[in-house]
């Protein structure tokens, strides 16, 4: 009874453990089913949220790509329209090209056609008049020449004095403005070769027992002394402007010294040259220095500095060139050419006067070889070369220089000539002008700046007078040197005379 008892607890413990197992796993299946319903929602809900936020970011990236697309079909409405226009255009063109030939093919038939007119016409002339179309023509030219010549004339002088009077008023208006923007006066420094002296008995000082000091001296310093010419004075003569620079200096030195002896001599002489040659190193230093050119060989500077003792008709020469260097930059800059380079041309045009007493040849081409020894450019040797017409004008600089040369030589009171070489220039102008045909009578007036030329009526028109005026001058040009300008007058007259009785 207690083992059934027993078995019946263990089979009813057993049942209700079943019972309650199978009561929690319901309960489980439960929660789970929720869960996996809550799950399911919340997956559909982050599903939807992710269609939205999809939708939403391809509409945003769809928007400038259907914009683009917009402009795109815009813009290709246009070319489309512009490649419509061009075409219309294109054809136009060519319909006009077309037109353009036919027209041209038209003239040209009809110029051909005229020219075999002409040429038949001229043939018909030529056999009827029984001449050769270049004497027809000529015969042509001759009787419209003699018909028209007083209206071809006119033309021609009015034609002549316009071009004339505008180029003179410019080229004035340039010079004039130049020539005030210099603004100093014209240094015509002549170097004495005299020496005053205090008193005769310094001249026995001079010359010395038997003219041994004076005999000294000329052997010093390679210059004569000349003591008899002038009272009070003693000239000195040389064809070395240097070495009569260094006698005038060494002989004031000595007579302010007061002793006067050959030793004495040759030491003062000798201190004069070392003074002398700082004197041209500095004069050519200055010289540089105000008219602006610089770079110069020192040796060239020497040389130029040495113009401090040269003169020409009376003007000393390197002022000439500093100031023909001022008036060529000046111009240069107005016309637009190189100033530096007719500067440096303008200062170094007469480098070859320094030494042409030493070396053969003119003072152009001494100068030209000096230039180029010493390293100088081609364009400067070019500007510097032509001022005295030897060679032709190859650069605008050079027409500058030469301009500059003839404004600073022939301002007043720039140069002096003696009286022998101004008659002689008057009678080669007068002798030059009569040999020309026609001419009666040649007067040189106006310090030879102006010759008048009174030519025959029955063998010289008024057509030829402009010929014979610029052949005139052209022969002036080439045969005579002279400075400035001279101008040609030529006076024809016609006079008929009768008597009444």
């Amino acid at each position: 009874m207690l083992a059934l008892s027993g078995v019946g607890g263990v089979v009813l413990g057993y049942v209700l453990r079943v019972l309650i197992g199978l009561a929690q796993r319901g309960s489980i299946e439960l929660d789970i089913k929720q869960k996996l319903l809550q799950a399911q929602e919340k997956a559909a809900k982050i599903i939807a949220e992710a269609e939205f936020r999809g939708e939403v970011v391809e509409t945003e990236r769809l928007a400038p790509v259907e914009e683009r697309e917009e402009k795109i079909t815009l813009r290709e409405e246009r070319l489309a329209a512009r490649e419509e226009f061009l075409d219309s255009r294109q054809r136009d063109l060519d319909d006009k090209e077309v037109e353009v030939r036919s027209r041209e093919q038209q003239a040209l038939h009809a110029k051909n056609e005229a020219d075999k007119l002409t040429a038949a016409r001229s043939k018909e002339l030529a056999n009827v008049a029984h001449l050769s179309e270049e004497k027809a023509r000529e015969q042509l030219f001759s009787e419209i020449e003699r018909t028209h010549e007083e209206a071809i004339l006119l033309r021609l002088q009015k034609l002549a004095a316009n071009g004339r009077e505008r180029l003179e008023d410019k080229a004035r208006n340039i010079l004039t403005t130049i020539i005030h923007r210099l603004g100093n006066a014209v240094n015509a420094d002549v170097l004495s070769l005299s020496v005053a002296l205090p008193s005769e008995e310094v001249k026995g000082k001079i010359i010395g027992k038997e003219g041994r000091n004076i005999k000294a001296f000329e052997r010093a310093t390679g210059v004569d002394v000349l003591i008899d010419d002038v009272p009070d004075r003693i000239t000195l003569s040389s064809f070395d402007p240097l070495r009569r620079a260094i006698a005038k200096i060494a002989l004031e030195k000595l007579i302010a010294d007061g002793r006067i002896q050959p030793a004495k001599i040759e030491e003062t002489v000798e201190k004069t040259r070392v003074e002398v040659a700082d004197i041209v190193k500095q004069k050519g230093e200055a010289a540089a220095y105000e008219a602006g050119v610089i770079g110069l060989d020192p040796k060239l500077v020497a040389l130029l500095g040495r113009l401090h003792f040269r003169t020409s008709y009376g003007q000393n020469v390197l002022t000439h060139s500093i100031e023909m260097a001022h008036i060529a930059g000046m111009l240069a800059t107005e016309l637009g050419a190189s100033a530096e380079t007719a500067r440096t041309a303008a200062l170094l045009h007469d480098i070859g006067k320094a030494v042409d007493h030493e070396v053969q040849g003119t003072h152009v081409e001494i100068g030209r070889r000096i230039l180029e020894k010493f390293g100088v450019s081609r364009e400067i040797i070019l500007a510097m070369q032509s001022h005295h017409d030897e060679h032709p004008y190859e650069t605008p600089e050079a027409v500058i220089v030469q301009v500059a040369d003839a404004i600073s030589g022939g301002r007043p009171g720039a140069r002096r000539d003696t009286v022998d070489r101004y008659l002689e220039r008057l009678g080669d102008l007068e002798r030059l002008a009569a040999t020309f045909p026609g001419v009666e009578k040649v007067y040189a007036i106006a310090a030879g700046r102006e010759i008048r030329v009174f030519v025959n009526p029955g063998k010289v028109s008024d057509l030829t007078m402009h010929k014979l005026a610029r052949d005139i001058a052209k022969r002036i040009q080439e045969e005579l040197k002279y400075p400035g300008e001279i101008k040609v007058n030529i006076i024809r007259e016609n006079r008929v005379v009768e008597f009444a009785r």
